[in-house]
């Protein structure tokens, strides 16, 4: 019986072609099902076998933590060379887009007191 093993939704490219490396390197069945024309189908990886896992699992592991540790090293670099967006710079590269989702935001806040100050609860 298969068994999800890898939600692939707001996942890299990158980092789906390490997992896919990681179990066809240890010789771990696996296939992959796609979002779907519309994007509601849950993109994922699975296993083919459920006793897989036990294997499967401490290596997944492994990857994480050193994926973490590099994502990490990478964000510092970055950091220390003045690469790394913070929030203005991140804002200024697409300002009407922060204009748009600021104005909406605060359409939403208002109309939410709004109605809960006029009902008086």
């Amino acid at each position: 019986m298969s068994i999800l093993f890898f939600n692939l939704r707001g996942v890299s490219d990158e980092e789906a072609e390490e997992v896919r490396e990681l179990l066809s390197a240890n010789g771990i069945a696996f296939y992959e099902t796609s979002a779907g024309m519309w994007g509601i189908s849950l993109a994922a990886i699975w296993l083919q076998q459920a006793d897989d896992l036990a294997l499967a699992q401490p290596l997944f592991d492994a990857y994480q933590q050193e994926r973490a540790r590099r994502q990490r090293a990478l964000y510092a670099e970055r950091k220390k060379q003045g690469r790394q967006p913070g929030f203005l710079r991140h804002n200024l590269q697409n300002p009407l887009r922060f204009i748009a989702l600021s104005f909406i935001s605060a359409l939403v806040i208002y109309a939410s007191c709004y109605w809960v100050l006029k009902l008086g609860l």
